[in-house]
């Protein structure tokens, strides 16, 4: 074994880094290869993928599966199948007829259609009239974020280490009773690019638009978040002051994590009274990474 105290060192040597695991990629980096595929189905949504296909452009199907599966928690056919219905979804959405939304689908076969539709959203497409929600994974410096979006607004901003996400998505999906599929809105390109900005010291104020689910004293207290300045922090006893129930710190603390819209809604910037982080869904060292972070560029 040889050891080099960097990574530029090794590669100086003329070691290369693993072509497996990527350690000199970004943290949540999604590989060339998911990269590659997703742009494919882009450009061309109505085509049905097959393991044959992949294979002819020499691609392993299990790899493209298997680095799927780990980035996104479904294989890369499940994905493609995905955003077809996602799009089908949309022409239903935009006054197409079912038959215009099943051929912009890909589906040749309108009860195959109906049923993959109805499966998928749990009614049929001739009942459908909600557009669906976008989901995208964004690379940042501190791992992937999850945005939620559609043409309008951003539902949700979340680290994909935060506990029970899953939870978090279905519930949104729910109370708005819209189907969140794979894709990207110009809202979403808008937040990538703010993400950008902050995480380089040159943004502090995100101008995004939002849509908050929540109760009203869960808004209440993302209201008065966003009022915290960039660089500084509140106590908890501070946030309940300010939204008018001194008492109410516990329900504070609970409202402060469940918001759904980390760094815009600003729950990093609360800490314990005796200056202690507190708690923080993205974890605690993500949560002292970005108060230096802020007070660096304030």
């Amino acid at each position: 074994c040889t050891f080099f105290k960097t990574a530029a060192a090794a590669l100086s040597q003329g070691f290369r880094a693993c072509k497996r695991c990527h350690p000199m990629s970004l943290p949540g980096e999604p590989p060339s290869l998911v990269r590659h595929l997703i742009t494919l189905i882009e450009e061309d949504l109505e085509r049905r993928w097959q393991e044959d296909d992949l294979k002819a452009l020499g691609i392993d199907p299990s790899t493209a599966r298997r680095q799927f599966k780990k980035r996104f928690g479904m294989t890369f056919t499940q994905y493609a199948r995905a955003r077809r219905l996602g799009a089908g979804q949309n022409a239903l959405s935009e006054g197409d007829t079912v038959i215009q939304a099943q051929l912009t689908a890909g589906y040749a076969s309108a009860s195959g259609f109906r049923h993959a539709f109805t499966e998928r959203f749990g009614q049929s497409p001739k009942n459908s009239a909600h557009a669906p929600l976008s989901i995208d994974w964004l690379d940042t410096p501190l791992g992937t974020m999850i945005a939620i979006c559609d043409e309008s607004a951003l539902y949700l901003l979340e680290f994909t280490t935060r506990k029970n996400i899953d939870r978090q998505v279905e519930r949104l999906s729910k109370v708005h009773r819209r189907a969140i599929l794979p894709g990207r809105t110009d809202i979403t390109a808008q937040i990538e690019g703010e993400l950008s900005a902050y995480f380089k010291g040159e943004l502090k104020d995100f101008q995004t638009p939002l849509t908050t689910t929540g109760t009203e004293f869960q808004k209440s207290v993302w209201q008065a978040l966003q009022t915290i300045p960039y660089g500084q922090t509140w106590s908890y006893a501070t946030l309940a002051q300010t939204v008018g129930n001194e008492k109410a710190v516990r329900a504070v603390a609970s409202s402060n994590g469940s918001n759904g819209l980390a760094l815009i809604i600003p729950c990093h910037r609360v800490i314990n009274t005796g200056g202690g982080l507190g708690g923080y869904a993205g974890g605690l060292d993500a949560k002292a990474w970005l108060l230096e972070h802020e007070r660096k560029h304030m």
